[in-house]
């Protein structure tokens, strides 16, 4: 049953039902990767397959939401949409890290996040997969064979086994990276701010330099979390100092990579590049990336496996729920700043 407010004219009201916003759900995958019955029989349940576009658009399609449950960083949260939703009491976003939520807790939301991403195997296959795209030409032999054509269209690639990859840090994603490149006979070096003689022994990488990185790799692939510090750390020097024909492949965050000077080495066909994250996503329709030559794009897709889905919107659901009976978990606060 219902409860009922009396309004100002003395006649029973319904009480809204709690409303829950589940965002970003782009490939449809949400309603099947786990049972939201649970929560389903104590509020309104709406997926949101498309984004939400503008700051505007973000606050006039959420006003009425008392949750939100939102995946990754695919709609970007500013201060202004924040303020724009006063209704607002329980935010979710999903994976081990977040970003750009401490307006929430200041204005008295509750944060939490998922489990997920804690082997990191999921983003590593996926720059592997890269690679060996960049590697063998496959967008290339796809599109001529889909257009009509046969080999005339796709240059040759190279081979893996005996080349040199460059990991640009060395944590949990660089190092399933390194063992299955090491795999294929791939020579590993590793550069990151904390590495050392004794971390890279470890890893069976050898530690150099980032400028030797740069240098010496004919595979390039970024690991790094984003900072300050990072932001851009793949300027104009370290691609003018990789090989012709080299491959540059990040996973990690757009913003390491001076996009600029990347689309200019692109058009000029000097590098190669396979990328999965881009600084606006979805990707602009006239972005010059979809139309440069000798890059493989794909839409940010590195984490989103059916088994990380599933993980994702399972602990979801349970930190709702959570803070539906007062207890919330997995809760996000001003100490636990994770990128």
């Amino acid at each position: 049953m219902l409860s009922h407010n009396v309004d100002y004219s003395g006649e029973p009201q319904a009480r809204p039902k709690t409303r829950v916003a589940v965002l970003d759900d782009w490939q449809r995958i949400a309603e099947h990767s786990a049972d939201w019955s649970a929560l389903s029989d104590r509020a309104e349940v709406v997926f949101f397959h498309q984004p939400l576009g503008t700051p505007n658009d973000i606050v006039k399609a959420l006003a009425d939401f008392d949750i939100i449950l939102a995946m990754r960083e695919r709609t970007t949260f500013s201060n202004d949409v924040i303020a724009g939703l006063p209704r607002l009491k329980f935010f979710n976003m999903t994976g081990r890290r977040a970003r750009g939520l401490d307006e929430m807790l200041r204005r008295g939301i509750i944060v939490s996040i998922t489990g997920g991403g804690e082997d990191g195997q999921d983003t590593a296959e996926h720059a592997l997969a890269l690679m060996l795209a960049a590697v063998r030409r496959i967008p290339e032999g796809d599109a001529s064979i889909k257009g009509g054509a046969f080999l005339e269209n796709v240059p040759p690639g190279f081979r893996m086994a005996g080349k040199t990859l460059g990991i640009l840090g060395l944590g949990l994603i660089g190092g399933h990276l390194a063992n299955y490149c090491r795999a294929l006979g791939m020579d590993v070096i590793a550069w990151s701010r904390s590495m050392t003689t004794d971390k890279a022994a470890a890893a069976g990488v050898e530690a150099v330099s980032i400028d030797d990185l740069f240098a010496r790799s004919d595979i390039v692939s970024l690991h790094l979390v984003l900072s300050p510090e990072t932001e851009k750390i793949v300027g104009q020097a370290q691609l003018s100092r990789m090989r012709d024909g080299a491959i540059l492949v990040n996973t990690s965050r757009a913003p390491l990579i001076d996009e600029k000077p990347l689309i200019d080495a692109l058009q000029n066909r000097r590098i190669q590049a396979a990328i999965d994250v881009f600084n606006e996503e979805p990707l602009p329709a006239d972005h010059p990336l979809r139309s440069a030559p000798n890059v493989v794009l794909t839409p940010h897709v590195g984490y989103g496996t059916r088994e990380m889905y599933q993980i994702f919107y399972r602990n979801s659901i349970e930190n709702t729920l959570a803070f539906l009976d007062g207890a919330p978990i997995r809760q996000y606060s001003f100490d636990r700043h994770l990128m």
